[in-house]
């Protein structure tokens, strides 16, 4: 008698032991299985808030020698359900961008403030470091359904940049009267059109390292008397998003 229950207790403890096993490892791959990324379903719309850090260079020939740097945060929230054919399935995320630190970096050159081909100033350096603030409150981009833990994007946005002087610097020897004369100033205040790829990396569920290539462009739109800007850089950023 007492040898039957020893082996039906054992029998029993065995079974048990098994039963949570298999509810483990069933609990272990159902995690393993769950996606990262909050794109995978409909069943709400997320907001995400990020920090991030963005750099870069200019492309075309005259601005080869600018470099740019900047930090700052994001935030956007996911307007629609997802939608569309094949892999173009996801869904429209409208986000903002804010860099309260902005740094380009360009060549110095020495000008002259010119009234006359024979009436100007002495030379001055101009170029170098601009400082300044780059706000984009329009983000338009496209989330795709992508994986279990990669989400790419593209997008396209406007922004403008106020920089603590007249951006990009302009004029310089030999003297050119449109270059040089008393209306030959370039604005603090600039606009910045640009549309890039990029893509959500899920470290883990409503967290994400996040990756962005932009080509920018950056114009005052004549607000200066002159519009030199800098017609195309190709910057690369680098952040970090939480998701609610």
């Amino acid at each position: 008698m007492i040898e039957n229950m020893k082996r039906t207790a054992k029998a029993s403890l065995c079974t048990i032991l098994f039963v949570l096993s298999v509810r483990l490892v069933s609990a272990q791959a159902t995690s393993a299985a769950a996606p990262l990324t909050p794109f995978q379903s409909n069943s709400r719309l997320p907001l995400n808030i990020g920090v991030l850090a963005q750099g870069g260079f200019g492309l075309t020939e005259n601005r080869g020698g600018f470099k740019f740097f900047m930090l700052g945060a994001r935030a956007g929230k996911v307007l629609t359900s997802n939608v569309g054919p094949g892999l173009l399935h996801g869904n429209f995320e409208y986000g903002v961008e804010v860099f309260p630190f902005w740094q380009s970096y360009t060549p110095k050159f020495q000008r002259a403030l010119c009234t006359a081909p024979n009436v100007c100033t002495p030379s001055y350096t101009v170029g170098g470091t601009f400082t300044g603030v780059s706000i984009t409150p329009i983000i338009l981009r496209w989330n795709f359904v992508g994986s279990h833990r990669i989400t790419p994007w593209i997008q396209g946005a406007g922004g403008v940049l106020w920089t603590n002087h007249k951006y990009p610097a302009y004029g310089g020897p030999p003297y050119n009267d449109i270059n040089d004369g008393p209306n030959a100033d370039a604005s603090v205040w600039n606009f910045t059109p640009q549309a890039g790829i990029g893509a959500h990396y899920f470290i883990r569920p409503r967290r994400s390292i996040d990756f962005g290539m932009n080509a920018v462009h950056i114009s005052s739109a004549s607000l200066g008397d002159r519009n030199p800007g800098v017609n195309a850089s190709l910057q690369f950023s680098l952040g970090y998003s939480w998701w609610k």
